[in-house]
């Protein structure tokens, strides 16, 4: 199976995603490993660095940037989500321009899942309700017009759960009913404004109505971060999965635990996954756009290069 027998090689997504907010985890602070990762009133994006990484990323055949937003933009509709640091609607624009005369495609992502929500402040405290529902179709809209009509829209939604939430002061936990009425509604929001909803895939590991309830019209990420591609855990299964639904995918990799991760994501897909329904691979270093994790970065694209080497080899 090659790429050339479905989505073409020009076609296919090589996506990098990278931070400009960070404030995504547990609302209050920590001691220990987690501090890195509570919540800033300043922006924890370096520009210099930045540049440095999307320049490398086109010098690797990477195609596609997704940009976890958060916090980083001062939104006109919501300035007070704002932190110290956060570019201003034109600065957007500006780097936006700048990445496309490059070869890079900018995709949004804003995470609503309730784990990663704290970018959205007072209103993290408030899903579900009349007023989150407000704030979330002001933002989407906004984000969209910013990015100039985007083709996808990453809404995340992952790891709504109570385990990734057990060290947060404030928990939720959207269940049953109330977590599908809230994905339709936030999909419906992209979708209106004509953008492809994006999501991560691990809702899927738990809930077997995901097959029949999730909209087919969504792109699909799920993701797996280790190296026991044949072990029959959910989370390698759901690629199989995914693919007998007839859903399109990304499958997503990652250099946080290793660094055969993202190779062994590529061969897996060519071995077991449709190339019709393949639109790409993205890797997700998950660290702060930041000095002290240049390292992290930099591999990240060095190996996402050698992916791609290794899918159309």
């Amino acid at each position: 199976m090659s790429g050339r027998e479905g989505t073409s090689d020009e076609a296919m997504m090589w996506g990098l995603l990278l931070h400009l907010g960070y404030n995504m985890w547990s609302d209050r602070e920590a001691s220990g490993s987690v501090e890195h990762i509570t919540a800033r009133p300043y922006l924890r994006c370096d520009r210099g660095l930045w540049e440095d990484l999307t320049e490398r990323a086109v010098g690797a055949g990477i195609n596609t940037l997704v940009i976890d937003l958060g916090e980083g933009v001062r939104y006109d509709s919501h300035p007070e989500l704002a932190v110290e640091g956060s570019w201003s609607a034109d600065e957007l624009r500006a780097e936006l321009s700048r990445l496309r005369g490059m070869g890079l495609e900018p995709i949004p992502k804003l995470n609503f899942s309730a784990t990663h929500d704290i970018w959205l402040g007072a209103y993290s405290r408030a899903v579900s309700t009349s007023r989150y529902y407000e704030v979330c179709r002001d933002l989407i809209r906004e984000v969209i017009d910013l990015f100039d009509e985007p083709r996808l829209f990453h809404l995340g939604m992952d790891e709504e759960t109570w385990q990734h939430q057990r060290n947060y002061a404030y928990v939720v936990v959207r269940q049953h009913e109330l977590w599908w009425h809230d994905l339709e509604y936030l999909v419906g929001l992209v979708e209106e404004k004509g953008a492809q909803a994006w999501v991560w895939s691990d809702y899927a590991w738990n809930h077997d109505d995901y097959y029949e309830r999730m909209p087919r019209s969504v792109l699909q990420s799920n993701w797996y971060y280790g190296t026991a591609f044949d072990s029959p855990c959910n989370e390698v299964a759901t690629y199989q999965r995914l693919a007998e639904a007839g859903y399109d995918q990304v499958p997503t990799g990652s250099n946080w635990s290793t660094t055969e991760n993202m190779r062994l994501t590529v061969a897996h897909a060519r071995e077991h996954l449709p190339v019709e329904k393949l639109q790409g691979f993205l890797m997700t270093p998950w660290k702060p756009t930041l000095p002290s994790e240049r390292s992290r970065h930099e591999q990240a694209i060095a190996l996402m290069a050698q992916a791609r080497t290794l899918w159309e080899s």
